[in-house]
């Protein structure tokens, strides 16, 4: 069942409104974790795709109108800026910034890591500063504190492990009792990932002990389809960390084991946890199907928010030549950005496919470049232009490697460009100029994905492995294009994968893209036409976020008024975990998209 809302004009101008639409709706005030929240460029609090969701979440959450708040880490260094140096390779530099539009929040917390009691201060973004809900950022890079503890906030996913213990610990623990201190009496917490699980530990404390009650205020997502790319610690290691908020070695084993598991504690401390794709549900119910004592796991799938991604020009095209023009237009700015940054000039009347996302191994960067013969005689005869971009974990010497090796084949090789700086702007001004959006993760690694989404948005093809959100949004001959074929299957070798689903993808170019892009331009734009229906139907972090507090947020904290305290015989309250609720892979229908 889906809730109406007040327009934000009726919500501004009384503010009983707002009383009125939590009471009646039953909408429970959310403080939503993540360790990182991309809001804006300016404000380098982000790494890729975790952050792009965070921020599309506080968004349409501020749009909407909605009872959230954000809380995150204020990075003093970012994530990394990225450069080409003198030798032709990328480098990874930390720039610290200054900002000046945070509002600082009077108010400030200690927590008990590693032996030192770190002081946790707190800054604000309005919502009227970029639309979002309020989001509040922690730091430890403030006088009083000890090198090392200020350091704690330095950088985003610091690779030394009690830095990060740290960072995590400051997170959850720092962050419940920060928005205690400024009197926000939050109903639900939303641990976005296992980075925010001291939050629950620290709620665990508040309650005595009471696990139950604790499980009732907590919800959890998980975005990690692989059980060895969850986050691992020494049970001993976290408490000296202080990661547990004082709560017994005993009880931390008991939930997430001596080798401790941040996910699965997660799903024991959670009333509810979700997965971030109808297939991703699938596979994560399959995957932690041994935790006793788990949650539930439903299947809500990743959105983005098309406010901020989608161009004006794309949004307002009334014929499908409409939308040609706009998308040659934006081709011209972008390739004007691409000449001046690598000196390749860039054709917009070619087919340009972009590949622009993480630099991890299981992505597969390197994919379409298998069988150089094959692809140099479509860049030869240009036919195609291929544009890369994206970051790696600065300490992953193999999405280094990789990144470079893309690199110097570029500088070699006529109509590719490696675009380095892969930040929210330069993901907007690709999204804007690429006809295909080409994915290539080994499946099923990819839990969601979202850069596709925007691409859609604007007019860009989806060409992409049949996994994450591809699997619901991605339609052969109607909106984009996937790679499936016969014999198909996940447990075959790696190297075979490579091969099979590398000619997949360059059958798929050669003899559909190509045909289409070049000798029927009405079809094209018809199928562009529909990618962009697709996103706006469907792929909307609004239609997202009210998922959220209708089927995670908002059964936690049903008001009972004869006991003037939470009901635990609501609706959904209480779940058997060995209850398992099938994704929905027919999610929504063709009839949303003609």
């Amino acid at each position: 069942m889906l809730f109406c809302w007040y327009k934000k004009e009726a919500l501004c101008a009384d503010g009983r409104l707002v009383i009125i639409q939590r009471r009646v709706m039953g909408l429970p005030k959310v403080a939503y974790f993540s360790m990182e929240i991309a809001l804006d460029q300016s404000l380098s609090t982000y790494s890729g795709g975790l952050g792009f969701l965070a921020g599309s979440h506080m968004l349409s959450a501020g749009y909407l109108q909605l009872p959230m708040v954000g809380v995150t880490m204020l990075w003093s260094y970012g994530y990394y800026n990225q450069r080409i140096n003198e030798e032709g390779n990328v480098d990874v530099a930390y720039i610290r910034k200054h900002y000046d539009y945070l509002q600082d929040v009077d108010a400030q917390v200690t927590v008990d890591i590693f032996g030192e009691k770190v002081i946790v201060k707190a800054f604000r973004v309005d919502p009227e500063l970029f639309g979002s809900c309020p989001v509040y950022l922690l730091t430890t890079d403030v006088d009083g504190n000890s090198d090392w503890a200020r350091s704690i906030s330095h950088k985003l996913y610091d690779g030394n492990e009690k830095i990060r213990i740290a960072q995590e610990t400051v997170l959850g623990v720092g962050g419940i009792r920060l928005l205690q201190a400024i009197k926000y009496d939050f109903e639900c917490v939303h641990m976005n990932e296992g980075h925010a699980l001291p939050a629950a530990f620290e709620l665990l404390q508040q309650n005595g002990g009471d696990l139950e009650k604790t499980k009732r205020q907590v919800v959890f997502t998980t975005h990690t389809p692989v059980a060895a790319g969850n986050e691992v610690h020494w049970v001993d290691t976290l408490m000296d960390g202080g990661f547990f908020a004082g709560c017994s070695r005993e009880r931390a084993v008991e939930l997430g084991g001596e080798h401790f598991s941040l996910t699965v504690a997660a799903l024991r401390m959670s009333r509810i946890a979700n997965a971030v794709s109808q297939l991703h549900g699938l596979v994560s119910n399959k995957m932690w199907n041994w935790v006793e004592g788990r949650c539930p796991i439903r299947a809500i799938t990743n959105a983005v928010n098309l406010h901020y991604w989608q161009d004006e020009r794309i949004k307002n095209a009334k014929t499908l030549q409409d939308l040609l023009d706009a998308k040659v237009e934006m081709k011209k700015e972008v390739f004007s950005y691409i000449a001046n940054t690598t000196g390749k000039r860039f054709d917009p009347n070619v087919l340009t496919i972009t590949w622009a996302r993480r630099f991890a191994d299981y992505k597969r960067a390197w994919l379409i470049f298998m069988d150089m013969d094959r692809i140099l005689k479509l860049l030869n005869a240009n036919k195609v232009q291929l544009i890369f971009a994206g970051k790696f974990h600065p300490d992953d010497a193999m999405g280094r490697e990789m990144f470079n090796n893309i690199l110097h084949k570029s500088y070699n090789i006529k109509n590719v460009a490696v675009l380095a700086g892969y930040e929210l702007e330069l993901s907007g001004k690709l999204k804007r100029a690429t006809d295909v959006w080409l994915n290539t993760p080994i499946r099923p690694l990819e839990a969601s994905g979202t850069s596709g989404m925007s691409a859609n948005a604007n007019g860009a093809l989806h060409l992409s492995i049949f996994d994450g959100w591809t699997v619901e949004g991605t339609f052969p001959g109607i909106n984009g294009y996937t790679v499936e074929y016969p014999g198909l299957d996940d447990d075959i070798p790696w190297e075979e994968r490579h091969w099979k689903d590398h000619d997949c993808i360059m059958d798929i170019i050669e003899n559909q893209i190509i045909p289409t892009y070049y000798d029927n331009k009405m079809e094209w734009a018809r199928m562009m036409r529909q990618a962009v229906r697709t996103s706006e139907a469907y792929f909307n972090s609004d239609r997202m976020v009210i998922e959220y507090f209708n089927r995670i947020y908002k059964p936690i904290a049903h008001e009972n008024p004869k006991e003037g305290g939470l009901n635990t015989n609501a609706q959904d309250m209480t779940v058997d975990p060995s209850q398992k609720e099938e994704p929905n892979m027919d999610a929504w229908t063709y009839s949303n998209i003609k």
